[in-house]
């Protein structure tokens, strides 16, 4: 596990730009993915259906402790289009994992997805030294899985049951990591440019 939780940074792409997650976002946020049930199908919170629930999820997940989450802002408007968060890893050592994650439907299959784990997984391996990326999806969420390997995400396994789904119904959770050494190869295919 990380020796420490990370301290909220600003991260900068070309595309996007993450910043730590507060409630001054949630306006952007909600009419970004609020009350979208595909958008938040797999998250493990139910689909927000007004503002006001939508801020108390954001809420609990900036005050959780072993986790820091981050807005996604969309340079080209300056508005949030979602969340993405690193989690400890309790049981791994030097490891930390991103997660948390989703984004409105108007940036799916865009620039979005990639230049927020890149800008993540460079910082995890370049400024907070931790040698495993760790990456987790339900193994029904096949779209999730498809994107995770695209960026490298190596299978490790399935827990199965590993925990209830915000309909009550139980979870098998897919395993997938990205090895520090491993990085550079990845980040050169996605980004096109050598480390």
């Amino acid at each position: 596990m990380t020796a420490k939780m990370p301290a909220p940074v600003v991260l900068e792409g070309e595309t996007v730009r993450l910043e730590p997650l507060t409630g001054g976002h949630v306006p952007d946020l909600f009419l970004a993915g609020g009350g979208d049930d595909e958008v938040w199908r797999w998250m493990p919170a139910p689909t927000p259906r007004t503002e006001t629930e939508l801020a108390e999820i954001a809420i609990r997940l900036v005050e959780t402790p072993d986790h820091v989450p981050f807005a996604v802002i969309l340079r080209e408007t300056g508005r949030a289009v979602g969340w993405t968060t690193y989690i400890d890893t309790p049981g791994y050592a030097d490891s930390i994992e991103i997660g948390w994650t989703w984004y409105g439907r108007s940036v799916w299959r865009s620039a979005v997805n990639t230049e927020c784990k890149v800008l993540l997984i460079d910082h995890a391996f370049d400024k907070l030294g931790v040698n495993r990326v760790q990456l987790k999806t339900d193994n029904l969420n096949a779209r999730s899985q498809e994107a995770i390997r695209r960026i490298g995400g190596v299978a490790e396994g399935t827990l199965r049951r590993q925990r209830r789904r915000a309909d009550g119904t139980w979870r098998d959770t897919a395993y997938f990591s990205i090895l520090d050494d491993e990085w550079p190869a990845h980040r050169a295919r996605l980004t096109g440019l050598p480390r």
